[in-house]
């Protein structure tokens, strides 16, 4: 179980670098003119987050889950390529990712790299993080929780996201 602690806790130091990307990009888009939306659910997103990766670790220690290596393995396989996902959204679309919703007036909508193929990426690559992270060491209960949790926040964040966008697109149209 030490491996997968430092695994969620390798889990753990990735969110703060992107929390740290995340703040530099919210300066560079407030600076010019960006408007966010969406403040209401982002603290529920971030104790989420927080959640799941306490959750795994407290699930798997008290229950004292065994590791069973042709399952974990694969699990470790799909966070992987969740992180790997998640830091193709990040490098695609620059300045403009962030943690919270903001739209910068005047830029358009990025369609290349993983946007080409999905709408929302990024929300794909938490999906699959916060099911496979707590399954690596059979803590079910764990994933279970925040899968259900994570789609009814997702329902509103994509909501708002698409809002925000959409009238970034209108404004864009009437000038």
């Amino acid at each position: 179980m030490i491996w997968y602690t430092a695994l969620v806790l390798a889990v753990a130091a990735e969110r703060l670098a992107e929390l740290s990307v995340a703040l530099r990009n919210t300066r560079w888009s407030l600076e010019r003119g960006g408007i966010e939306s969406g403040r209401g659910h982002y603290p529920a997103m971030v104790a989420l987050h927080t959640g799941l990766l306490a959750g795994c670790l407290a699930e798997t220690w008290s229950a004292q889950r065994p590791f069973v290596p042709w399952y974990g393995w694969a699990m470790v396989a799909v966070v992987a390529a969740a992180q790997g996902l998640r830091w193709w959204c990040v490098r695609t679309l620059g300045h403009r990712w962030n943690t919270r919703v903001i739209v910068v007036p005047g830029l358009p909508p990025v369609t290349d790299g993983p946007y080409r193929w999905l709408r929302h990426p990024n929300y794909a690559a938490v999906a699959a993080e916060g099911l496979a992270l707590p399954l690596v060491h059979g803590a079910w209960a764990t994933a279970v929780v925040f899968t259900l949790l994570n789609a009814a926040l997702m329902a509103v964040r994509i909501r708002c996201e698409d809002g925000a966008l959409a009238r970034l697109v209108e404004t864009a149209a009437r000038t």
